[in-house]
C-alpha cells in the first residue's frame, strides 16, 4: 500500500466480467481526468499461446492434468508483486502487453498470442489500475493483496460465470463447446484453491445473480441481460458508506445484511460510479497532500 503511488486491483476469473467493471472505472479515470498506469493481469502469464499449450502437454503427461491460468505456477506472481512493491514505493516498475487477437498484435507486427516487450511505466502517473486473475493474491511466501490499497472481487454466480464464458469463447474466440468446457473441467482445482480463496480479502465484492433459470448452463442459448439479474454488492468493512444515499439514488436496491447492497442489474455500472468515485477521489486528495 502507498499514500503517493495509490494501486487499484480488480480480481475475477475468466467470464466473470471484469473487463466491463474495468470500463467502469476507465469511465471516473477519464471524467476525474486521473492518469491511471493499466496493468493487464494477462501480461503476467508466465507463458504465451504456444508456450501454453507445449507446458499443458507436458504436465499432462507427467499427470499433472489440472494445470492451467489460474495457478501460481503458471504466472509470474512474484514479478508481479515486484511491481506492485516498485510502483508502491517511487511510481516506478516495468509491464509488457499480452496480444490477445490479430487486432491488438497488427501494431506490433507480432504474431497474436505473445507478449510485447517490457518497458518503464511512464513518470507521473496517478495511480496503478490492475485487471486480472490474482490481484488479491497470497500465498508461498508472497502476498500481492497487501500492496493494494483498493481490491475489487467480480463474482457471477458459478453458472452465470460459465455460460458468459462459453459465449465468449465459441462466439469470440473461435473454440467449440467441448473445448470450452474441456477447459473449464480442468480448472476447477486451481479456480477452487487459488481464486475463490482471493474474494475474502477484496474491500468490495461484486456478484451478479441471474433470475431466469441459468440451470443448465451447457444449453443456455444467450447470457442473461443486464434486467435479467440483479448484483449482490459486499463490503468487507461499511464504516463511511452512506446506504440510505445508495438507496434512494439507485431505485430497486435494498439492504440485505448490514454490510451487503442489492442493486437491479442495469444499475450496476451507477452503482460502480457512485461507490468507487468518492473512494478514488479519496485517495487522490490523500495522495495530494502526502
Amino acid at each position: 500500500m502507498s499514500v503517493k503511488h495509490p494501486i487499484i486491483a480488480i480480481t475475477g476469473s475468466s467470464g466473470a466480467g471484469t473487463s466491463t467493471v474495468m470500463q467502469s472505472f476507465q469511465h471516473i479515470f477519464r471524467r476525474e481526468k486521473i492518469n491511471a498506469q493499466i496493468v493487464e493481469g494477462d501480461s503476467f502469464h508466465r507463458y504465451d499461446r504456444l508456450s501454453m499449450r507445449a507446458e499443458m502437454k507436458a504436465q499432462g503427461e507427467q499427470g499433472n492434468v489440472n494445470f492451467s491460468h489460474f495457478g501460481p505456477e503458471a504466472n509470474l506472481l512474484e514479478e508481479l508483486q515486484d511491481l506492485f512493491m516498485s510502483y508502491g514505493k517511487n511510481g516506478s516498475g516495468k509491464v509488457r502487453k499480452y496480444l490477445h487477437d490479430a487486432a491488438e498484435a497488427a501494431p506490433w507486427q507480432q504474431e497474436p498470442g505473445t507478449f510485447t516487450p517490457w518497458q518503464d511505466i511512464p513518470a507521473a502517473t496517478d495511480l496503478m489500475f490492475y485487471e486480472g486473475l490474482h490481484g488479491a493474491w497470497s500465498g508461498d511466501g508472497i502476498d500481492i493483496a497487501a500492496q493494494v490499497d483498493l481490491c475489487v472481487g467480480v463474482v457471477p454466480i458459478i453458472n452465470l460465470e460459465w455460460i458468459q464464458k462459453l459465449h465468449r469463447d465459441q462466439k469470440m474466440r473461435g473454440y467449440s463447446q467441448e473445448a470450452v468446457v474441456d477447459t473449464i473441467l480442468r480448472r476447477m482445482p486451481d479456480y477452487v484453491n487459488h481464486i475463490c480463496s482471493q474474494f475474502g480479502r477484496t474491500h468490495v465484492n461484486f456478484q451478479r445473480v441471474p433470475i431466469v433459470d441459468t440451470s443448465n448452463p451447457f444449453i443456455a442459448r444467450d447470457i442473461p441481460s443486464a434486467d435479467e439479474s440483479m448484483v449482490v454488492i459486499r463490503f468487507a468493512n461499511p464504516k463511511g458508506i452512506d446506504f440510505q444515499y445508495l438507496i434512494n439514488m439507485l431505485h430497486g436496491s435494498m439492504m440485505t445484511r448490514p454490510n451487503t447492497l442489492v442493486v437491479p442489474g442495469g444499475k450496476m455500472g451507477l452503482a460502480m460510479q457512485m461507490i468507487f468515485t468518492p473512494m478514488i477521489l479519496r485517495l487522490m486528495d490523500q495522495k495530494r497532500r502526502a
